[in-house]
Order: structure tokens, then C-alpha cells, then sequence
């Protein structure tokens, strides 16, 4: 019964000389967020995406006409967003109703998506018609509490109901004031 006791008393004492004798860290080293992304994830050919987008008074893509899709779902997935959520306007902040084509050349070299805007038909659109992407947001919106809540799946069996009585719970007012035992008295 005593050995046992001796081990884990010097195990303890060891332990805490140890730690004792640990210099105290320096400031964090610095780390390269460059070197942390998973490069081996990026395409590594080149990719290019082509969207015919209608554009009204404001300038937001109304909606997309036409697709030219690459190889890649999630580069089409990534520029098609950026699409709905594209203004274009002159330099000088104008708008020019009309269609556009919108161009995604991503570089496998660089790892680098370039975006071209070129006019293709003045006119021949709704000036007044929604964002794109504000309609989207409305019909989320809308949507919201339309949505069912998710289904737990056969392979995870739901635990038992929680037992705590929600009403019987304390109050923050009341448990700052409470007494609590101190680690010392016990």
C-alpha cells in the first residue's frame, strides 16, 4: 500500500519541479498563412467560365440569360455567385443598360481568377427589375420559417428528452448572489 503512494507522491513532486524549472514561453513564432492553404485543392488546368448576364438601372445582374460552364462544379459554383452578386457601371459610375458577357479565366500558374465585363447589346432589358441577388435574399427571407428542421438520420438514434425542469432553473440575479462553498472547505 505504501509503494504506490511513494510513486505517485514523487511522480507529483517530479512533475511540479518540472514545470517549475520551465522558462516561461516567448512571443508566438509567426506563422505563414501562405504556406497553411491546401494548394494540392486548387484546379491545375486552366478554367474558363462564361456568363450572359441582363443589367438594370442601378447596375446589379438582374439575371443570368446564358452559361458556359467549365470541367470544375465548384469554380462554376464560386463564379456563378459572384455573377448574381456583380454591378457593372462605367468608370465614371454610369450605368449602360443591356446585356453583358462576364468572362472567369482562372490561371493554374498564378492560382488566379481574372473577370472580364464586355457589353454585347445595349437596351433590350427591364430597368426596374431586381437585383439578382436581392431577389434571392426576399425569397429567403420569405422562406425562412417555411423550411422543415432537419431529419436526425437512422445511423444517429436520438439520446433520452433532457431531464432539467426549465422553469425550475435559477435566475442570473439569483445565482450571483448565492453563496458558493470555497474548494478549500471540503
Amino acid at each position: 500500500m505504501r509503494h504506490p503512494a511513494l510513486v505517485l507522491a514523487a511522480v507529483l513532486a517530479a512533475g511540479a519541479a518540472a514545470s517549475a524549472a520551465t522558462p516561461a514561453p516567448k512571443s508566438s513564432p509567426r506563422i505563414n498563412v501562405e504556406q497553411l492553404q491546401p494548394k494540392q485543392l486548387f484546379p491545375k488546368v486552366p478554367l474558363h467560365v462564361e456568363y450572359t448576364v441582363e443589367v438594370n438601372k442601378l447596375g446589379q445582374v438582374a439575371r443570368v440569360r446564358a452559361v458556359k460552364a467549365s470541367k470544375n462544379p465548384t469554380i462554376d459554383a464560386i463564379t456563378y455567385g459572384n455573377a448574381l452578386q456583380s454591378f457593372i457601371r462605367t468608370p465614371d459610375g454610369h450605368v449602360v443598360l443591356g446585356t453583358y458577357k462576364l468572362t472567369y479565366d482562372y490561371d493554374p500558374k498564378t492560382q488566379r481568377m481574372h473577370r472580364d465585363v464586355q457589353l454585347v447589346r445595349a437596351g433590350g432589358v427591364n430597368p426596374n427589375a431586381k437585383g439578382a441577388a436581392v431577389d434571392m435574399m426576399e425569397i429567403a427571407r420569405h422562406n425562412r420559417n417555411r423550411t422543415p428542421p432537419p431529419q436526425p438520420t437512422a445511423a444517429v438514434s436520438p439520446g433520452p428528452a433532457p431531464s432539467v425542469n426549465i422553469k425550475r432553473l435559477p435566475d442570473l440575479p439569483q445565482v450571483m448572489k448565492s453563496q458558493t462553498p470555497s474548494p478549500s472547505s471540503h
